[in-house]
């Protein structure tokens, strides 16, 4: 029987290590809804403010240097990175609410909109980046069309059959879908940077603001990949794609063709990473596909 005794051992674990890197007296961790990868803590001290500790078996880096590119070179809110190592990611502390309503959903769809508007040269990324715990290839494509499919569908599938959790069948329906994106997708007029999980989990939020967007898996893609993951959600609607157009175009047959090419991407990440119950939504989208 669990007696806590493990959990409280990791965050004895986690006041010795912070204490020892930001060379200051941490007196209290508490865990935080830190997602799905890792374990992510507040650690408060006597003598500076709280932190945001996150500690996973994976390097940390990569999502250290998503941050620290946002933070230099866009005007996403993002956390300080304070401390990076192996296993253990230190960053300032924003404090929210937790109530995500339309003023929080409208300053969001800015933020976003903001973001699309930082552009590049191609699409790719200067370094390979992280989607949840998955690497995401990152090379400069000149075409939106071949690196969506060959850096994001088609590996995504193939790492999902290849770890069992993408049935058979299922697998070869991506192929066929891969083989007609030319058909279904459009090049945009240029690049733009995704968050590429944003959502309100992800958004720190008070008094309806957003003050800083966390987990990011940063790419220069096509803006609708982004708004495609905001679509599945519930808790974002009209609010935020009236916002949105207010500073951005969201190109005509996007919402009759073209979004559900990108929900069932996302829906096959989430197979990938959660397993067997989520492909209803993957073969829902695939069906609407025509695949």
């Amino acid at each position: 029987m669990d007696d806590g005794t493990g959990a409280e051992r990791t965050k004895a674990t986690v006041l010795q290590r912070v204490s020892s890197v930001l060379n200051a007296d941490a007196h209290d961790a508490t865990a935080l809804d830190g997602g799905e990868v890792g374990s992510v803590y507040r650690v408060s001290f006597h003598d500076r403010p709280d932190v945001a500790v996150k500690v996973d078996d994976s390097p940390l880096g990569t999502e250290a240097a998503m941050l620290q590119y946002l933070d230099r070179d866009t005007p996403l809110p993002v956390p300080e990175v304070l401390h990076v190592e192996p296993e253990l990611l230190v960053l300032s502390f924003i404090r929210g609410d937790g109530r995500f309503d339309e003023r929080a959903e409208r300053d969001l769809a800015r933020h976003v909109a903001a973001l699309h508007d930082t552009s590049a040269d191609a699409f790719g990324f200067p370094f390979d980046t992280l989607s949840g715990p998955f690497s995401q290839s990152n090379p400069w494509t000149d075409s939106w069309i071949d690196f969506f499919r060959a850096q994001r569908l088609l590996p995504f599938a193939t790492a999902a059959r290849n770890e069992g959790a993408l049935p058979a069948g299922e697998f070869d329906r991506v192929q066929r879908l891969a083989e007609t994106l030319d058909a279904r997708l459009v090049e945009p007029a240029t690049p733009s940077l995704l968050h590429g999980d944003i959502h309100p989990g992800n958004a720190v939020v008070a008094d309806g603001t957003v003050r800083a967007v966390l987990d990011p898996a940063l790419y220069f893609g096509h803006a609708e990949v982004d708004l495609a993951y905001v679509d599945r959600l519930d808790s974002i609607g009209a609010a935020f794609y009236d916002e949105y157009r207010q500073h951005r175009d969201i190109s005509a047959g996007y919402f009759e063709e073209r979004r559900d090419v990108y929900v069932a991407f996302h829906a096959l990440e989430n197979v990938r990473f959660f397993g067997e119950d989520e492909l209803p939504r993957l073969e829902r989208a695939l069906d609407r596909l025509g695949m």
